[in-house]
């Protein structure tokens, strides 16, 4: 099974801790980080990941980890004594961190679209930041659609009845708009996507369903995520 660690493209922690990991070089992967004693889970250890839990912990680096000893395992990350670097990957970068923040922006529209079919303001916004990731669009025109996609928001937050549509458009309009790498891709995967499906479940439903529901929907959310996320990242699993 292939581990991954989010860093800094330094190296340094993004996600908390102190120091940093030796980078890998052309000649092969970076030195191992010393050994930790006594590994506890939350406590003490390297923390990294399997690809199925990378969709949690997005940063502006991701790269392919060795380690060494025995791998603890828990829901949402691992635990290890030693590891090392062994490649950055590449093809997360800016641009496809963004193209990502716009592809699960656009699975919270649906939910957007249902209330309000005839507004596609934030669909014009996720347009404009695909269109910025790919060269096609330029800063001004990324801030204008910005700008766009608030107003969208804040009408829809004087609808309380539509209090779901409303954090759909906040979140994911928003987060696409403004998606800067790794920060932004985690807060639409995390809140825009989860929210709509959640939201969608949760219309006709009583508080008990709601809850169920928006967990489940909340799961195929985070499935469908991972597998655009390791489309992009080109990962072979």
């Amino acid at each position: 099974m292939k581990y991954y660690k989010v860093l800094n493209i330094d190296g340094s922690c993004f996600w908390g801790g102190n120091g940093a990991w030796h980078l890998p070089h052309e000649n092969g992967p970076g030195g191992w980080m010393p050994k930790i004693k006594d590994v506890r889970m939350g406590l003490r250890g390297y923390h990294i990941l399997r690809v199925d839990q990378l969709i949690s912990w997005l940063g502006p680096a991701i790269f392919e980890v060795e380690p060494r000893g025995t791998v603890v395992e828990s829901q949402d990350k691992c635990l290890v004594t030693e590891a090392r670097l062994v490649r950055r990957l590449d093809t997360w970068n800016e641009k496809s961190a963004r193209l990502f923040a716009c592809w699960c922006a656009e699975q919270a529209l649906l939910i957007w679209e249902k209330y309000y079919p005839n507004d596609s303001r934030p669909r014009r916004t996720i347009e404009a930041a695909r269109a910025f990731a790919e060269g096609r669009a330029t800063k001004t025109k990324l801030d204008a659609a910005r700008a766009t996609a608030w107003d969208a928001a804040w009408d829809a937050a004087w609808d309380a009845a539509r209090a779901a549509a409303r954090a759909t458009a906040w979140d994911a309009a928003w987060a696409a708009a403004g998606a800067a790498a790794g920060a932004a891709a985690r807060a639409a995967a995390g809140d825009a996507a989860r929210a709509a499906a959640g939201a969608a479940a949760g219309d006709a439903a009583g508080d008990a369903a709601w809850d169920a529901a928006r967990a489940a929907a909340g799961d195929a959310a985070g499935d469908a995520q991972t597998k655009e996320l390791i489309r992009i990242l080109e990962i072979q699993c």
